[in-house]
């Protein structure tokens, strides 16, 4: 619905439906101007003091005849770059919620938007979970406008595309879809676009996690991951570069990449931060490690129901000399859950004391569970490999679906010993091949289906494209 021309009407308008007068924050401020009235509004806390004081002084010294119509006032006295007019009653109220200054004027048929926002935000700085040891160390921060600037600060380039979307109908959250125009797959933009702008959803409270749930309904039962996340501008600059679509999310410090595969989700920036050959010893050990957190405690658990299969050199694992009061089973699963409650206690932990109390729940809890019988030194050795090798991946919600499916295993194991491990390698086997990615692509392309090409850039470190 298009504004009155009167400003007392509009200044009503904006007042009823913005609640002005119930919200402190939300600061209106009458002025006149070349001899016609006029009204500013902002929100308190969102906007550039320092610019306003500038832009009013321009107002106050604008003349009659400045003041015809918004077109030519805005080239005459409205020294700013950001600047447009509206005459939309909701996009107007959109704009000032979202922190840009908005001025209405007597005898004007559109309202004057001048972005002189600023948000707080903290310093960029490397993130904690995406570390690397050789590299840059920026990360992405909760502000929209500050994170697509990391981006264009390494692609230079006219086909880097940032198309911003709304989304929320109450939130109306602001979505920016970051891609290489000559790069992407059109099929798949279009997809998305379609997507985020029917999304059932009123806010985005949950900030990206709230846009995926909505964007891809996806199989509960299904844990494995179907988006890989990052806080490094570099890995969404160079997922960007290879042609994938980088979904930025206001208030959020991480960026989601997508389509992508679990190949993609395990990789991390240091790969490629080291030589070839180094790139490719971190890749493969990152593999190994991530199947051996898989499958240690179950294969572990099978020698001990079958003692008899274990080689001669490795009768030791199945050798426990101290009384077993708790079976082992239960054992690993109190452990399992036992580490969850110490990473959650660590997180509400003041960081002054984090690691004092690390040290004391790491060797004295471990070492009188132990002589209390409670657990075993190799239950305790297992679970404690575990946990440490989960950080080898960046991926929280990778490692989540190895506990869970670990987890799977033990239980198929304790009840089927051998067939039921085999049972369980196989039905994880199917999960990850069932899991589609939101392309509709294969979660394990490129091993199925299969390209020998790809594939070896994915488990090898190869040199980068350099141009002679």
């Amino acid at each position: 619905m298009p504004i009155a021309k009167k400003i007392d009407e509009t200044i009503a308008m904006l007042k009823k439906r913005l609640r002005a007068e119930e919200s402190f924050d939300l600061i209106y401020r009458t002025m006149t101007i070349g001899g016609k009235g006029a009204c500013l509004f902002f929100i308190d806390g969102l906007v550039k003091d320092e610019v306003m004081e500038k832009i009013m002084e321009f107002f106050y010294s604008a003349k009659p005849e400045d003041v015809t119509d918004a077109h030519s006032f805005v080239k005459s006295s409205v020294p700013y770059i950001e600047v447009a007019l509206f005459d939309d009653e909701d996009l107007i109220c959109t704009n000032i919620l979202s922190g840009i200054l908005v001025l209405v004027v007597d005898g004007f048929d559109k309202a004057i938007s001048i972005d002189v926002r600023t948000y707080p935000q903290r310093d960029s700085s490397e993130p904690d979970r995406d570390k690397v040891i050789v590299g840059s160390r920026d990360g992405f921060v909760e502000t929209l406008v500050a994170n697509t600037a990391l981006i264009r600060r390494r692609i230079r380039n006219p086909s880097l595309t940032m198309k911003i979307l709304s989304v929320g109908s109450l939130s109306k959250t602001d979505v920016v879809l970051c891609y290489m125009d000559d790069h992407v797959d059109h099929a798949l933009l279009n997809k998305l676009l379609k997507k985020i702008q029917d999304a059932p959803v009123e806010s985005l409270t949950m900030n990206q996690q709230s846009l995926m749930e909505a964007m891809h309904r996806t199989r509960w039962y299904n844990p494995f991951p179907k988006f890989k996340y990052t806080e490094r501008p570099d890995t969404a600059a160079a997922s960007v570069l290879e042609g994938n679509i980088v979904i930025l999310v206001d208030n959020s410090p991480s960026a989601v990449i997508v389509p992508t595969s679990i190949f993609d989700i395990i990789e991390e920036a240091d790969d490629y931060y080291f030589p070839p050959i180094t790139g490719t010893y971190l890749r493969l050990s990152r593999y190994l490690i991530s199947l051996f957190t898989l499958v240690v405690t179950p294969l572990w658990l099978l020698a001990l129901q079958n003692p008899q299969w274990v080689p001669e050199l490795f009768q030791f694992t199945v050798q426990i000399e101290e009384p077993v009061y708790i079976p082992i089973f239960w054992q690993l699963i109190l452990l399992e859950i036992a580490i969850d409650g110490l990473r959650l206690a660590s997180l509400n932990t003041p960081s002054s004391l984090t690691t004092a109390l690390s040290v004391i729940a790491g060797i004295v809890l471990s070492d009188f569970a132990v002589k209390s019988g409670w657990f075993n030194m190799q239950s305790l050795l297992y679970m404690a490999f575990v946990s440490i090798a989960n950080y080898s991946q960046p991926s929280y919600e990778l490692g989540y679906a190895l506990k869970f499916l670990r987890v799977l295993l033990l239980v198929l194991t304790l009840l089927f010993h051998l067939w039921g491990f085999l049972a369980g390698l196989v039905l994880i086997f199917l999960l990850m091949i069932l899991n589609k990615t939101i392309s509709g692509k294969s979660y394990l392309y490129p091993l199925i289906p299969f390209n020998g090409k790809k594939l070896k850039r994915k488990l090898i470190r190869t040199r980068l494209h350099v141009k002679y």
